[in-house]
């Protein structure tokens, strides 16, 4: 059977989703496995403190106690960072599987307890003794660079562990012509992912063949299989990882922890399988937090509004450690974006990486992009309300025009877009005019509504593998794409993408049955398994379909055109004479003489009349390595209602312009966007990862730490301009991380808008009720 319907452009359901949603998904706490043990790790409670001793007798003569490993029982093998910024001056501190002398954040692994159930290998770790002799604690990025602050580790002064610049155009000159410069100091909070599953790990180990098999909440298996193997010399055909159904990751399940690296020494120093589901308290203390950068920042103008350059200073603080992406995520994935639509002629940039007494932080859903965002798209409200300019209209003046792809001053090669084209058909969807008129109106009536507008870009398809390789990456970022059709003519392809929530197995599935002509369901996608997929480099940096999709792509294309050579042999013509459409091989200008898609295949198999030049069989596979990044882009707009009385900030509405390139599934991608608006709108209203002054997480519990509900959140529209990415042959972008990239500055600039008659120039974020009622008073 095949099929003439377009699959791209199709808004199919998920097929992933009947499992998922009525309970039926296999996440790693779900894997069952005979005799398992279970890990409970100890826990450091200080956040900066010498390890004097430790006392484990008492937990390993409790009933039901396998064994209780620390740090002495371990190789000092450190955790590899795997970025090393160029001329940077970086300095990488070691991260082990478990404190051994120091612990540098609370949370830190100090020992691991293996018995029969959680339940008795808690109760044993509560009888572990460990003496602590507490050290100064610092958790402020800024404070932790001055004299005579705390250090983290001998040869780190001043707790810098990079000092990364860029700069582009002649900035002194831009500076000294401009008429007026807008100065700001802007905080972009730390935030915790939550992903709806925690972390969880679980080890099988077989001593007969000296096989372990991992299976692994992770966003690469592949990866992290390779970096298991590096540090612990476990060849990588005996380890098989598994990332099974992942219930989200937001770039939080990308690195390799420690966690991973104690259940593979155990399990294989046990020869016992074992399992660690983290609970979500540790998931607050010990998963990468996102985000944490203090920004100074100079933007000059001319009166008219012109803009005329930039200059940012901005304090990323890293944590206690550095893991894999960390050092990439403040800098090149952060300043080269910090021109934002705009041409700006001139740009200085430093970003200074700094440890701090608290978790690692690392990639969160835009990972850089939101950061640069945010701080342009605020800094431009700002200006344009000095400069007594429409924010709409200085966005306008200041837009990149002409031809694409455009060298911005950061370096980066923009490959298309229509950014004033975008603007003005957001503006008129939205009705920007008639909500000016509804404020005014509003105001009247004592009601203080706010507009707030973002003009957002962003670099994703994050793949080519040299310009990793020049920012200091350890890894080549291509991806990898199988396509199996059997006998039958069904089709099995294998992604080296890995699926936690994106609809892989949907959208992939359309672009295979339309590209082959086959039916949507006889397309099944492997993905996630180590011993079943060629080596792939995983999901994260809107990369999937415009990298990945496109390994898929050009193997099934390989497919077709060995197709045609077998179709050619069977019609006895020549293979630049056949066509293949709607499922048929057919000789050009002669219809009748044709080959069905399943004859071809079977006799791929079946081989007896068959071209002497072809290898029998019905399989391709592509390793696809892009030119360019892609570069989505969009305008998105918020109304929010401000209550003077209590500072409370309602969103009443968001409306959504995005350039994602050609849209393979628009109810995929309209669902990414609201996953990722109401992450951008967590960040500007409600959420914020705050540590004491003695490194205590004190927003450690969903009591403290402010998800917003569904009913704090507005009413979405989201609509797609797709100007096509010349990067890949589907004209894809990418859409995973707009939504947090643009909403957060479209959410902050609407309350700064309603706040304008109170002479409110900007409120740090998030703005909570207490924030911005402690504004107002302060205006008052």
């Amino acid at each position: 059977m095949m099929t003439t319907e377009t699959m791209f452009g199709r808004a199919l359901k998920r097929r992933e989703d009947p499992r998922l949603i009525t309970g039926r998904g296999q996440y790693v706490d779900d894997i069952q496995i005979p005799g398992v043990q279970r890990i409970f790790f100890l826990r450091s409670p200080y956040a900066h403190a010498m390890i004097t001793s430790i006392d484990t007798s008492a937990a390993e003569a409790h009933p039901g106690v396998m064994k209780v490993y620390t740090g002495k029982d371990l190789p000092a093998v450190p955790v590899p960072c795997g970025v090393n910024l160029p001329d940077s001056n970086q300095k990488t501190p070691p991260y082990f599987m478990i404190a051994t002398d120091r612990v540098r954040h609370t949370g830190e692994i100090v020992a691991a307890v293996v018995a029969s159930d959680i339940g008795t290998a808690r109760d044993a770790a509560e009888k572990i003794v460990v003496e602590y002799d507490p050290l100064p604690v610092v958790v402020d990025a800024e404070k932790s660079v001055m004299d005579g602050a705390p250090q983290l580790y001998d040869g780190i002064d001043n707790n810098i562990t990079f000092d990364w610049k860029l700069g582009g155009g002649d900035i002194d000159a831009a500076f000294a012509g401009a008429e007026v410069v807008i100065k700001q100091r802007l905080v972009n909070q730390r935030l915790i992912p939550n992903a709806m599953e925690p972390r969880a790990v679980a080890g099988r180990y077989d001593s007969a063949t000296g096989d372990l098999t991992l299976w692994d909440t992770d966003q690469n298996p592949h990866i992290i299989r390779l970096l298991i193997c590096m540090l612990t010399g476990i060849a990588e055909n005996k380890l098989r990882v598994i990332a099974p159904d992942v219930g989200g990751g937001f770039g939080s399940k990308i690195f390799l922890y420690a966690e991973q690296l104690l259940v593979t020494t155990i399990t294989k120093d046990l020869a016992t399988p074992v399992k660690w589901v983290e609970t979500r308290s540790e998931n607050f203390q010990a998963t990468t937090h996102g985000r944490d950068h203090v920004s100074y920042v100079e933007m000059a103008f001319m009166k008219s509004g012109k803009l005329c350059g930039l200059k940012v200073k901005t304090y990323a603080n890293m944590g206690a450690f550095m893991t894999a992406f960390a050092p990439l995520v403040p800098t090149f994935l952060y300043g080269t974006l910090l021109s934002g639509v705009y041409d700006l002629p001139a740009l200085r940039v430093e970003t200074i990486g700094v440890l701090t007494n608290t978790m690692a932080v690392d990639a969160y859903r835009g990972a850089g992009r939101p950061e640069a965002s945010y701080l342009l798209e605020r800094v431009m409200d700002i200006a344009a309300d000095e400069l007594n300019i429409d924010p709409a209209e200085i966005r306008r003046m200041n837009f990149i025009k002409g031809e694409f792809p455009h060298m911005a001053v950061t370096g980066m090669n923009y490959d298309s877009g229509d950014y004033e084209g975008n603007l003005d058909k957001a503006l008129a969807q939205f009705g920007y005019a008639d909500w000016r008129a509804k404020q005014a109106e509003a105001k009247a009536k004592g009601r203080y509504l706010g507009i707030g507008l973002s003009c957002y870009i962003e670099a994703c398809g994050i793949a080519p593998s040299k310009m990793v390789g020049m920012m200091g990456g350890g890894v080549g970022l291509w991806e990898s794409g199988t396509i199996r059709v059997h006998p039958t003519g069904k089709v099995t392809a294998y992604t080296g993408a890995h699926s936690h929530g994106q609809g892989h197995e949907t959208t992939f599935a359309q672009l295979i049955s339309d590209t082959l002509g086959v039916p949507y369901d006889n397309v099944e996608i492997v993905h996630g398994d180590t011993n079943q997929v060629q080596f792939g480099m995983g999901t994260y940096g809107s990369r999937s379909l415009a990298v990945g999709g496109t390994a898929l792509l050009k193997s099934a294309q390989k497919l077709v055109e060995k197709g045609k050579k077998i179709a050619a042999h069977l019609l006895e013509a020549n293979a630049a004479d056949i066509e293949y459409k709607d499922g048929s091989f057919s000789v050009k200008g002669s219809p009748d003489r044709s080959k069905a898609f399943g004859e071809v295949v079977l006799m791929a198999y079946l081989a007896h009349n068959y071209p002497a030049d072809l290898e029998p069989g019905f399989e391709e596979q592509t390793f696809f390595d892009p030119t360019n990044f892609t570069f989505p882009e969009g305008t998105y707009m918020a109304i929010v209602e401000v209550d003077p009385e209590t500072g409370t900030v309602t969103p009443l509405n968001f409306y959504c312009m995005d350039d994602c390139g050609n849209v393979l599934n628009p109810l995929i991608a309209e669902g990414q966007v609201h996953g990722g608006v109401a992450q951008g709108i967590g960040q500007a209203l409600y959420e914020n990862a705050v540590y004491d002054e003695n490194g205590q997480l004190i927003s450690g519990s969903m009591m403290d730490y402010a998800v917003p509900k569904i009913t704090q959140l507005p009413s979405y529209t989201t609509e797609f301009a797709p100007v096509p990415s010349p990067s890949n042959p589907m004209g894809v972008k990418g859409i995973g991380e707009a939504g947090t990239i643009g909403s957060t500055a479209a959410i902050a600039n609407a309350v700064m808008d309603a706040l304008s008659s109170m002479n409110i120039r900007h409120i740090d974020l998030p703005l909570t009720s207490q924030n911005v009622w402690n504004a107002i008073q302060a205006a008052k």
